[in-house]
């Protein structure tokens, strides 16, 4: 996430115009339409484990290595499997290179998505709304689908042993304590706070999957853009 971007917002007030168009959404179950698109995963390709498909609201459909139905099983098998979109074959030999930016790059995600777990699970228990649980399981899954890709390239994990709300990077630890502060305000503040953190995550990942040599981090990045539109979406965007 671009920190110092969504810092000047909190500062600048221009949060608050983003928060003044929750007010007509704050008590609706935040459902979205379900996602019509789809990937298919080749035969051998494994998926990247518990949990890596998520629907609109960030509920896990379950595990499965995108074989057979792609509907579960632990199992290898022959044919294919079609996933929804926000599905990943992301547990693949790293295929691609990646330069040095690409690779700090890569880290950043991880940490972003830590973030969005760590602030939902915070604005969970201040406002009672479901959708930040849900939605915080599925952000658990898709750090586990960049974990995957950080081991594969060999890049150091920065969100590795830090408990809920304990960052590496000094600016996230400052986005996060922002964030959450406002979230805690109410539920419309709370559900802008989403919105804002998925408005930013899409920007970034759109951003970093550009020039991308490395086709199985390309698939975790588009899948996760994906997603973050489900996530925007329960949040009312």
């Amino acid at each position: 996430m671009r920190h110092t971007n969504v810092l000047m917002a909190l500062g600048a007030g221009a949060l608050a115009a983003v928060l003044a168009g929750t007010a007509a959404v704050a008590g609706t179950d935040g459902t979205a339409a379900p996602d019509p698109t789809s990937t298919t995963c080749a035969a051998g390709c494994p998926g990247a484990g518990p949990g890596a498909v998520d629907d609109d609201e960030g509920r896990p459909y379950g595990m499965g290595y995108g074989m057979g139905s792609g509907r579960g099983g632990v199992g290898r098998g022959a044919g294919m499997g079609t996933r929804s979109a926000v599905g990943t074959c992301a547990d693949l030999p790293a295929s691609g290179t990646l330069t040095s930016q690409q690779r700090t790059t890569l880290a950043a995600m991880a940490e972003e998505e830590k973030l969005a777990h760590d602030v939902y699970v915070a604005l969970a228990t201040a406002t009672g709304d479901a959708r930040f649980t849900r939605i915080a399981a599925a952000e658990t899954q898709h750090l586990t689908m960049l974990r995957t890709l950080l081991q594969h390239y060999g890049v150091a994990d920065p969100t590795v042993g830090k408990a809920d709300g304990v960052f590496a990077t000094a600016s996230t630890q400052k986005l996060y304590d922002a964030l959450v502060a406002q979230g805690k305000g109410s539920l419309a503040r709370a559900l802008g706070v989403g919105r804002t953190i998925e408005q930013q995550d899409i920007a970034d990942l759109t951003g970093a999957v550009q020039g991308l040599a490395a086709p199985d981090v390309t698939r975790v990045y588009t899948m996760l853009v994906a997603a973050s539109r489900h996530h925007l979406a329960a949040f009312g965007s």
